[in-house]
Order: structure tokens, then C-alpha cells, then sequence
């Protein structure tokens, strides 16, 4: 359990902090970018849950709140350093069977879709957006020298499974895909 005695500790005043083995780190290193960034996803789906999710989809996302504190865990320990937590295929299936049974209810896309229609749509097209930049760090770290085997490689699938649930509830939160905003090529010039 996780507990907090001190919010300030100091320790970062320099510029760099510690991962969860300890390591001490720039604030600015990958890996730190990429569990940050996962932190601001969890933030963008709470301000798309306060503008008004239905049941059971306001659950679910409170559910993937949590599992992304559970990606920035895996993250912020390198490699595989005894029973600390780490993501797994389950995390992934679960999104696979949310996506499933929301994109069964909605029409076929003959377009791209612009961000908006409704307020908690927009908020989730935003959070796509910052998992599809979550997942590119992560991938970017795995590139670093000695780190492909220190990122496990269900968080990128997590996170890459995670965008296209997002896609796909703006879409239900868009009437069910018939309030989205479609992308018209070449519009302003009269395509």
C-alpha cells in the first residue's frame, strides 16, 4: 500500500528524480517522459468523466484510471526486478472486449473524424491523442541501448489497445457515431 507522509521531499530540486528501484534520474529522461505522460492520460479521462459519461462506460473508464497508474508502476521500475507489478495480456483483452461490444452498435465510418461533437467526446479524443504520444515514448525508450528488455512490452500493446477504445467511445458519446464531425478533404477548396 502506498502511503504518503510528505507531499515536497526535496529530492528533485536538482533536476532529477528516482525510479522506483531507486535509480536516480534527469526529470527529463524517457522514461520518466513516458510514465508523465501516462499520468496526464489519467488526467484528460478525468476531466472527460466529469463532463458526463453514462454507465456502465463511467466505471470502465474509472477502471482504466487505474490501470494506468498501474502502466506508470510497470514503467517506473526498469527490467523485471523481482514481484513488483507488471502489466499483463489480461489488461489488454479487457480493452479488446470493450471494444468489441461498443463498435458492434456503430455505423461503419466512411470518413475520418474530426475532434468534438459533444464535451466528454472531445475530451476523449484529446486523451487518444495523448496515449497515441504515451505509447510513441514508450516505444522510443524501448530503442534506447540496454532498455528493449527493461520495457515490458504489454504496455505498448496496452496502450496502443487503449487509443482505439478512446476512438471508439467518443463515437458512442457522439450518439453513437451520428454526431461526429466528419473530415470533408479539401473542403476550403469546395471538395
Amino acid at each position: 500500500m502506498v502511503r504518503l507522509d510528505r507531499i515536497y521531499t526535496r529530492g528533485g530540486d536538482e533536476g532529477e528524480t528516482s525510479l522506483g528501484d531507486g535509480t536516480r534520474v534527469p526529470k527529463h529522461h524517457l522514461r520518466v517522459a513516458a510514465y508523465g505522460t501516462v499520468d496526464e492520460l489519467s488526467s484528460v479521462l478525468g476531466l472527460a468523466l466529469a463532463h458526463g459519461i453514462p454507465e456502465p462506460l463511467h466505471g470502465e473508464l474509472q477502471e482504466i484510471q487505474n490501470d494506468l497508474f498501474d502502466v506508470g508502476a510497470d514503467l517506473c521500475v526498469p527490467g523485471d526486478a523481482g514481484a513488483r507489478l507488471r502489466l499483463t495480456p489480461a489488461y489488454t483483452t479487457k480493452l479488446e472486449q470493450l471494444i468489441d461490444r461498443e463498435n458492434e452498435h456503430l455505423a461503419p465510418l466512411k470518413s475520418f473524424i474530426l475532434p468534438g461533437g459533444t464535451m466528454a467526446s472531445a475530451w476523449l479524443h484529446l486523451a487518444r491523442n495523448v496515449c497515441r504520444r504515451a505509447e510513441r515514448l514508450v516505444t522510443e525508450l524501448r530503442e534506447l541501448p540496454g532498455e528493449n528488455e527493461r520495457v515490458n512490452v504489454e504496455v505498448v500493446k496496452y496502450l496502443n489497445r487503449l487509443s482505439d477504445f478512446l476512438f471508439v467511445l467518443g463515437r458512442v458519446l457522439n450518439d453513437h457515431g451520428r454526431g461526429d464531425v466528419l473530415w470533408v478533404p479539401g473542403k476550403k477548396l469546395g471538395g
